[in-house]
């Protein structure tokens, strides 16, 4: 973390380079990192001469400017609307897009993602509010895939499931805690409504009754295909297809971006349920609480449309044929 230097160190500073002191030496003097020494140069530098006054000069010239940015969060009206969507978890992009779908005629109601993200990296709130988003904790790396060849080889799924070009395509994956409770999650693809449900063992005959009873709660024009990984809890993709009446196609072994759609639901769900939550202590209420806000968080790629909007009017459109 780089820290801005005040008007004493950059008077010091000038000196120290005017008698071409090393930037090694001036940076243990300020007691400051070497590497902001060199940005503090570059950044107030001109034409190769760093002087002093013109240095903050210019840097206050930059502060003025990120406050005029961070001017509409000033207005409690859009800090409310901002912190209460990221207290539900919303991306600082999906409150953006959602912003002018809520005000369209209102421009100083709608706020940009870049808004956003300066108003919580200048704010001393930000910490309880920085946990909140996704990719606050690290990410790991993708791990190689190996062969896998089946008659149900997410190869042979149509190109119109990949592009998603029509509704009732899923994919569905499981999330594990503590205990042998799991976490049966399934998305529509094509409009990412989530389905959130509980399975007190994970073992292939409870996921499969499971995944059946709330597919078979849709008509068939919204339960065409599901995509599965190769973990044991579906080791039924026969028995799935004959009760569910769908297609099943299933991803290569250690290759999740083959279901991206899914994993990123499952990311958005850990932020309400962390590694370690044991599932079997959640109620029923819990777990639709948190499926429900997901449905109604916005998506970049709706249109910062809901899931729950778009997936309603498939429903509508499919009880209509």
């Amino acid at each position: 973390m780089s820290f801005q230097l005040k008007a004493e160190h950059r008077s010091v500073l000038a000196q120290r380079l005017a008698a071409v002191v090393s930037r090694e030496e001036i940076a243990a003097e300020l007691h400051h990192h070497p590497r902001s020494i060199e940005r503090e140069v570059a950044r107030n530098s001109i034409a190769g001469i760093y002087e002093a006054v013109q240095a903050q000069r210019l840097n206050d010239e930059r502060r003025r400017k990120g406050r005029k940015r961070c001017h509409k969060m000033a207005e409690s009206a859009n800090e409310t609307y901002v912190k209460e969507r990221l207290r539900q978890r919303w991306s600082p992009d999906e409150i953006a897009g959602r912003s002018k779908l809520d005000f369209p005629q209102e421009s100083r109601r709608q706020v940009s993602r870049q808004l956003v993200y300066s108003w919580l990296k200048g704010y001393d709130h930000r910490q309880p509010l920085l946990v909140l988003m996704r990719r606050y904790f690290r990410r790991w790396r993708r791990r190689a895939v190996p062969l896998h060849q089946s008659k149900h080889a997410l190869k042979n799924r149509p190109e119109i499931v990949n592009q998603r070009g029509r509704a009732g395509d899923w994919e569905v994956d499981t999330l594990v805690g503590p205990g042998s409770a799991v976490l049966l999650s399934m998305v529509e693809r094509r409009s990412g409504f989530l389905s959130l449900l509980r399975v007190d063992e994970r073992r292939a005959e409870p996921v499969r009754q499971a995944c059946t009873g709330r597919l078979t709660q849709f008509p068939p024009e919204l339960r065409r295909s599901i995509t599965l990984d190769n973990g044991p809890e579906f080791a039924q993709p026969e028995r799935l297809e004959k009760s569910a009446g769908v297609t099943v196609y299933k991803t290569q072994p250690h290759a999740p971006w083959q279901r991206g759609c899914i994993e990123n639901l499952n990311g958005l769900i850990r932020q309400y349920f962390r590694k370690g939550t044991r599932f079997s202590d959640l109620t029923p209420y819990e777990i639709k609480q948190v499926e429900q806000a997901l449905n109604d968080r916005p998506r970049k790629r709706l249109g910062y449309r809901t899931p729950s909007e778009v997936f309603h009017e498939l429903c509508q459109q499919a009880f209509q044929t």
